[in-house]
């Protein structure tokens, strides 16, 4: 590991925000197309998360990070790049997804009875992630937000390593953004949302394994993402509609179609984004009853206002 490693941070920034505008120099190649269930009226081009995925791949190695784990992010990058361009099966994928969690569980020495719970845990939130990358600049606010969440807490924990990592996550999400936030230029595409998905639940469950932070802290770094994804699969799947479908029905999605437009739905969510970062991070400090307790009311806000803006439709 370098002698400072903050130093990453910088790093990804800029050489996220340069392959992003590289990319754009060929703007009119890999365009993804508007159609009934999608939120953008024009032709876009996606594989901006290629950038982030360089940057973390790069400040990975120069921190010492595993090598397997670097491997499963380039691993899930490339076939999420092929998704998006020739629309792999659903079966290879979710497979792929599983074994990335399955390769996570070997790599941290986790006990077999806890793999598969972890497996399920890591493999939702990948999925999660891919699926409400669906409006401008929100999975790239929720890759800022909750990143720098994971860097205060592996530092606090004492893992230089791990915590300028994950700085350097959100510092390539805010490098992705400049040309991300609404109105868009491009898109992350599966090929940076199926990577960060992959590591938001990956190295949550590293966290809680080593000690870094008790068990709601991944939770509560990603709940906006979390909540919205898990609340509207449930709905979907107890109406006996086909949850495997892309759809319009997140909360995000009810309020662009609603009138608050990509920018006005984007800096709200941010918001809570940051919050919800902030707190993660400053419950630590506290004793555990006092934690959870705060926990259960922030999860308990944004249920609220999920529902409130669910209601006003």
């Amino acid at each position: 590991m370098t002698d400072n490693p903050w130093l990453a941070v910088p790093v990804s920034f800029a050489l996220a925000w340069a392959v992003v505008r590289l990319r754009l120099r060929f703007a009119d190649r890999g365009l993804d197309q508007p159609n009934h269930r999608s939120l953008h009226e024009r032709p876009t081009p996606h594989g901006g998360g290629l950038g982030i995925v360089l940057a973390l791949l790069a400040t990975g190695a120069w921190l010492g990070v595993p090598d397997l784990l670097l491997a499963m992010v380039l691993g899930l990058a490339l076939l999420s790049l092929a998704d998006d361009l020739r629309h792999l099966p659903f079966w290879l994928r979710l497979g792929a997804h599983l074994g990335a969690a399955a390769a996570l569980c070997y790599l941290v020495a986790l006990p077999a009875l806890w793999w598969p719970p972890a497996m399920l845990a890591v493999g939702w939130m990948t999925n999660l992630y891919n699926f409400m990358d669906g409006a401008d600049g929100l999975a790239g606010s929720q890759g800022v937000a909750g990143f720098a969440a994971y860097a205060a807490g592996f530092a606090v924990a004492g893992d230089p390593a791990l915590a300028a990592w994950c700085a350097a996550a959100a510092a390539a999400c805010a490098g992705f953004l400049c040309f991300n936030w609404p109105p868009a230029k491009i898109f992350m595409g599966d090929a940076g949302s199926i990577p960060l998905g992959f590591l938001a639940g990956g190295l949550g469950l590293v966290g809680i394994w080593q000690g870094a932070w008790p068990a709601w802290f991944p939770l509560l770094a990603f709940a906006p993402f979390v909540l919205d994804a898990s609340a509207t699969l449930a709905r979907r799947a107890l109406e006996g509609e086909r949850v495997w479908e892309a759809h319009r029905e997140h909360v995000y999605q009810r309020m662009v179609q609603m009138g608050y437009g990509h920018r006005g739905m984007t800096s709200r969510w941010a918001i809570l984004m940051s919050a919800g970062a902030l707190l993660a991070a400053g419950l630590l400090a506290l004793p555990a009853w006092a934690q959870w307790i705060a926990v259960l009311a922030w999860l308990t806000f944004l249920a609220w206002l999920g529902m409130r803006t669910i209601n006003k439709q």
